[in-house]
């Protein structure tokens, strides 16, 4: 077989606008087991979607986006049902930035010899394929977007925003979530930002340019994580996965305590995931767990223990016809960086 013959059937994005799952939600209600778990979550989402005082954080790791969720979250942008996001680079860039720039993820299968995938630069996540000469095309886009900029360190969300930026006049699929973000002034932060393509293409960046260059700043991440929390004081999360994206935004609870500002826990929080907990790994620590740390309130909260490609697109869609997005006001957090 060719590389073409693996590359051949697109992974299709969900569209929640155009399946209403409001009715299975409901029914689920009256269930058990994960199904009443996940009715439960979508009424917390829904919630806080309800709440006026209620900024809405969205956390992403895993490799959703490239398995047919990425329209998921354009929409929860576009529909003002998130305010800010916290990601694994590999979610901004190596699976949205990367189908920005006109690249597409492939159904595949786990069946297959990786050796063969090797040879013809094919990656692999799970049953999924993509392209790796593609990637480091995305890669070197990467790297263009840095020489472009000021020689200085940046927060990942500076170098988000200038990358939605690229797309606006470079994009070849324009319903992105990173230029989505960029145009509803949803800010996105990556805190390990150059474990992905960008991290490649800043690399390559730095070699050409060693004592004059772009880098990244984790710290001023968590900074600007905690500004928000601060400007927004009454906050809910919505978790897919765990990871770093999870652990940095309920830090910033005790982040703002250390700065000298003392702000509420988490008032809502839920977190779709797979891991288990009873290795004490911080991705898999339930919700309650985190409220011994001051970090989520624990009257809204709730775990669901389901893989998030089947999980979310019911919860989103539950959030989405229900209509409460509909008078939300914007907070625009990416105004509040200077």
């Amino acid at each position: 077989m060719k590389k073409k013959d693996y590359l051949q059937h697109e992974v299709k994005h969900i569209d929640i606008k155009k399946i209403n799952s409001v009715d299975i939600i409901n029914a689920m209600k009256g269930m058990s087991f994960s199904a009443r778990e996940l009715a439960v979550a979508s009424d917390i989402y829904d919630r806080m979607l309800s709440d006026k005082e209620c900024a809405v954080i969205l956390t992403i790791a895993g490799s959703t986006s490239a398995a047919g969720c990425m329209q998921i979250y354009v929409d929860l942008v576009q529909h003002n049902m998130v305010d800010a996001i916290v990601a694994t680079g590999a979610a901004i860039v190596d699976m949205d930035f990367f189908e920005a720039l006109g690249y597409k993820h492939y159904q595949g299968t786990s069946y297959v010899d990786d050796t063969k995938l090797r040879n013809l630069y094919i990656d692999r996540i799970y049953d999924t394929f993509i392209d790796e000469e593609q990637l480091q095309a995305c890669d070197q886009t990467v790297a263009d977007i840095a020489d472009s900029l000021e020689r200085r360190p940046y927060s990942s969300r500076e170098f988000i925003k200038e990358m939605g930026k690229y797309l606006v006049t470079h994009a070849k699929k324009k319903d992105s979530l990173v230029q989505a973000a960029y145009e509803h002034d949803v800010p996105i932060f990556c805190p390990a930002f150059s474990d992905s393509s960008a991290g490649f293409g800043l690399v390559l960046h730095q070699h050409k340019n060693p004592d004059n260059h772009v880098s990244m700043d984790s710290v001023k991440d968590f900074l600007e994580l905690t500004m928000i929390k601060m400007e927004a004081e009454t906050t809910g999360l919505l978790m897919i996965g765990g990871g770093v994206p999870k652990n940095f935004i309920q830090d910033t609870v005790i982040c703002a305590e250390i700065l000298g500002r003392d702000v509420p826990m988490h008032k809502y929080a839920i977190q779709i995931t797979v891991a288990d907990v009873r290795d004490g790994a911080c991705s898999s620590s339930t919700l309650k767990e985190a409220s011994s740390w001051g970090k989520v309130d624990t009257v809204y909260e709730q775990m669901v223990y389901a893989e998030a490609t089947m999980a979310l697109p019911l919860l989103a869609s539950y959030a989405y016809h229900q209509g409460c997005w509909k008078t939300r006001k914007k907070r625009k957090f990416s105004r509040i960086f200077p």
